[in-house]
């Protein structure tokens, strides 16, 4: 297996459950303390502010990193580290990317619709109703995923510095 492309792999993954893990702890329990309107605001801008380089990056990189990573594994240990990759990128293709893609994507692409400043305090409450619990919801299978994601590949980082049989 090339031991490069395995620990860029582990660390990404790192950083994307890093990411989720906070988001569920910090930052939407922070939102669900303030009004409708600063919630609204302040999810929009955030949607937007994690729309950069540094964040594709690491997103889309493990989107090929792990495919990559799975066929090199199965070519050189099939009885080793495969089994833990495979799990690894099942996990992040289906409980990140799938669950992204098909859920939060959505959501977020409806909150940017938004118009909040014309909004009436109904139609704000119900929309962020409607939204909120959704998407925490999803959330937390993606940062479920993340951390199942970044468990297997330490511990396939683990079996080839043979920390672990």
């Amino acid at each position: 297996m090339n031991t490069n492309i395995l620990i860029i792999s582990t660390l990404f993954s790192g950083l994307m459950s890093g990411l989720f893990y906070s988001w569920s702890i910090s930052v939407t329990p922070g939102l669900a303390k303030i009004n409708d309107v600063s919630y609204l605001q302040a999810f929009q801008s955030m949607n937007r502010a994690i729309l950069n380089p540094l964040f594709f990056v690491v997103f889309f990189g493990l989107v090929i990193l792990l495919p990559v990573l799975s066929y090199l594994s199965f070519q050189t240990s099939i009885h080793n580290q495969f089994w833990y990759v495979i799990l690894a990128t099942i996990f992040y293709f289906v409980g990140i990317m799938g669950v992204t893609i098909g859920g939060n994507v959505p959501l977020n692409n409806a909150l940017e619709a938004l118009q909040i400043e014309s909004m009436t305090p109904e139609q704000m409450a119900e929309f962020r109703k409607g939204f909120e619990s959704k998407w925490n919801r999803l959330n937390l299978i993606r940062t479920i995923s993340s951390f199942l994601t970044f468990l297997l590949l330490v511990i396939a980082c683990a079996r080839e510095f043979k920390f672990i049989n």
